[in-house]
């Protein structure tokens, strides 16, 4: 990424989504081994033309687990003093009652937020849902709202019928479009937003454009130049870029972006775009990749039966997880994930206990499993309660990783500074542990040897 950022960089772009901190920082530690702040500080530092956006929040229940106030507020001081200055966030029910205060944390600490609106299909997603949503998000005086087409769903025909009510609803404030191309539209719904006057447009760079990601920025530009617009946009500098990411593709094995061809089906499961690849992988992990279509078609039962949730991050895995595991156990909800128990607590939102077929809630709570989650209270940890389980003298970055990733991220905490060190041995694993913990240099020891996996960390 850091090769490509100077193309990037030099083409034009009113901004740059850089990183979705949560989810990123586990991918990036437990997959890559690579320290996330690396690439954080060295994007910042080579961004010179083009602001850099932020992804989401990082407080309260995400993807990645329950990440603590303290730390939040952490990562965005930490990020606008590289000089990432917007973000672009949302609630997964498009619940703004309560995300003034959210916005204005952000706009405290220096970080504009752009607010998503999400768009779904089922029966509780109505024109008069937007409407009414749409004006709650405005009445928050955002510094811009963003249509977000996560599931690739958007019809051209839908585009017309609904999003003129939503800017009449918004007056006087400016719109963005961020859709995915599941199923096929993204690069057409691109267009008919532009011919909406929607001027802000989110695409992306070959070979990371198309498929479930959002469209090409070569089509779409091409296309708007065609129907008399004027992309602000320099595609030729792009080019070395789109070429060195092809050539890393193809050597790593990665998909290239292609067009997907119309599936009906999405209209049924709705899994969204940054969801499909990973739900297959993993269903291949677990020996059981052939049943994909199994798992797709009972996504459509377990959303309905929890009220129809917005399949968006976290509730579309949620419910993803849930049918994938109904279909492996054989029986409907014999076996539920811990997030699906939290989900009919209302611990993913308030509305979820209240929209949920009650037969179903009272199946998935009747466990004791529910019990002993329910007296669980989400851990509030301050700075100085976190540096005295990680060592008083971590660096606030590796304190971060710690705090999100866990145990995994001893693998690469300090890697930057140098202080990692491997030692191979026979000797036995009690001789070992009292050797590396009497060592003044060292904090962090991880030990791995197959199944066996231990973590220390040495008080300071």
């Amino acid at each position: 990424m850091l090769t490509a950022m100077p193309y990037l960089d030099s083409a034009g772009f009113e901004s740059i989504e850089f990183i979705a901190a949560g989810a990123a920082f586990k991918k990036l530690v437990r997959h890559l081994n690579e320290n996330p702040w690396d690439w954080i500080k060295g994007g910042a530092a080579a961004a010179k033309n083009t602001p850099l956006r932020w992804h989401g929040d990082v407080v309260g229940r995400t993807m990645s687990g329950y990440i603590p106030s303290a730390i939040g507020e952490l990562i965005t001081k930490k990020v606008v003093d590289m000089g990432i200055r917007y973000t672009r966030i949302g609630n997964k029910w498009n619940d703004f009652s309560t995300m003034g205060t959210q916005v204005r944390r952000f706009n405290k600490a220096g970080m504009t937020p752009v607010v998503n609106i999400i768009y779904s299909v089922s029966p509780r997603h109505t024109d008069e849902y937007y409407v009414q949503r749409t004006k709650d998000a405005a009445a928050m005086q955002p510094y811009r709202l963003c249509f977000k087409d996560v599931g690739g769903l958007l019809t051209p025909d839908r585009i017309h019928q609904l999003i003129p009510k939503l800017l009449e609803a918004a007056p006087g404030i400016t719109w963005e479009f961020h859709g995915h191309c599941n199923n096929s539209f993204g690069p057409i719904n691109a267009l008919e937003f532009a011919k909406l006057g929607i001027g802000v447009i989110h695409t992306a760079v070959p070979p990371l454009a198309n498929a479930n990601s959002q469209p090409s920025i070569y089509n779409v530009a091409a296309n708007l130049r065609a129907l008399g617009f004027d992309p602000m946009i320099d595609e030729e500098v792009l080019r070395p870029a789109s070429e060195y990411l092809s050539y890393v593709a193809k050597r790593e094995g990665f998909q290239i972006g292609e067009p997907y061809e119309y599936d009906e089906r999405l209209y049924s499961h709705q899994v969204p775009g940054g969801m499909i690849s990973n739900l297959r992988y993993q269903l291949s992990l677990a020996g059981v990749a052939e049943r994909i279509d199994e798992v797709l078609e009972e996504i459509p039962h377990v959303r309905a039966e929890l009220g129809y949730p917005i399949m968006v991050t976290p509730l579309s895995q949620i419910v993803g997880t849930q049918a994938a595991v109904n279909v492996i156990v054989g029986e409907r909800y014999a076996q539920v994930t811990d997030a699906t128990i939290e989900y009919a607590l209302g611990r993913h939102g308030k509305e979820a206990p209240f929209v949920m077929d009650q037969d179903v809630r009272d199946k998935i709570l009747s466990r004791p499993r529910a019990q002993e989650i329910e007296a669980l209270e989400a851990w509030e940890p301050t700075l100085s309660e976190l540096r005295g389980k990680y060592g008083k003298d971590i660096s606030d970055e590796d304190l971060i990783l710690c705090a999100i990733v866990g145990d995994d991220a001893l693998d690469v905490v300090g890697s930057a500074s140098g202080t990692r060190h491997h030692l191979a041995s026979a000797k036995p694993l009690s001789e070992l542990i009292h050797e590396l913990i009497t060592r003044d240099n060292h904090r962090y020891i991880s030990i791995r040897k197959g199944e066996l996996s231990l973590t220390m960390v040495k008080s300071a």
